[in-house]
């Protein structure tokens, strides 16, 4: 169910997860402290999990589905849950970089279009099975000082054993929205995805790179999951 990693070698799954899982767990230490109750601090009653917990209603009828519907299935399924939880421009601007202000309006509509169907294609891919599988939102979120919140959530195992994802929140002029998704509380999606696409760019800029996530969706679709 590890959705963050999809695509990358082993080798290069390693050096992420120990440099990343180093500079991340220090930035989400120093939001925390710095932080206070969100139930405090939205004054507005607006609620930071309500996407979140729709996402989290979607993938759990994917899994119980499983096998009975296809690939292509569970990503018609998934696809409204995981558009309305995630800012995915602003996760895709973020992966990219500082290349992003070079890239032309095609270049960034054609990366647009490829990214919101590798991201809807991981957790299709990821999430098509249960077992027993229940998610949990923790009920007191925390502000970060840049404005964001960290949602802390858990898939918790059958036999009671959880797997922490943390998703960073942040408030739009529509909705609560997640730019990035923490696995074991600390290893940032979008840093992985930074390193993996700036590989991609420099090799054959924005076309190596779409052609990069259209390979990718082809190996999820197929049952390469991670």
């Amino acid at each position: 169910m590890n959705a963050y990693l999809t695509g990358l070698s082993e080798p290069t799954r390693s050096i992420h997860r120990r440099t990343v899982t180093k500079l991340f767990v220090a930035t989400v230490i120093l939001g925390l402290t710095t932080s206070v109750s969100t139930r405090a601090a939205l004054s507005d009653g607006s609620d930071p999990g309500a996407p979140i917990r729709q996402l989290n209603t979607a993938l759990l009828a994917a899994m119980k589905a499983g096998q009975s519907i296809s690939f292509e299935q569970r990503c018609v399924m998934l696809a409204p849950a995981v558009e309305h939880a995630f800012d995915l421009d602003s996760v895709l601007q973020a992966s990219v970089g500082m290349r992003w202000s070079a890239l032309t309006a095609d270049e960034r509509a054609a990366l647009a279009n490829a990214f919101r169907r590798y991201t809807i294609s991981s957790y299709a891919a990821n999430f098509d099975s249960y077992s027993g599988q229940k998610f949990q939102v923790q009920p007191d979120p925390r502000r970060l000082s840049s404005g964001g919140v960290v949602l802390r959530t858990q898939i918790v195992r059958a036999s009671g054993s959880p797997v922490e994802i943390d998703y960073v929140m942040r408030q739009t002029s529509a909705s609560w929205k997640a730019v990035d998704v923490l696995a074991d509380g600390a290893i940032s999606r979008v840093a992985v995805q930074r390193s993996d696409f700036t590989t991609l760019l420099q090799r054959g800029g924005v076309l190596a790179l779409e052609h990069g996530l259209e390979h990718k969706v082809a190996t999820l679709s197929n049952g390469s999951a991670t």
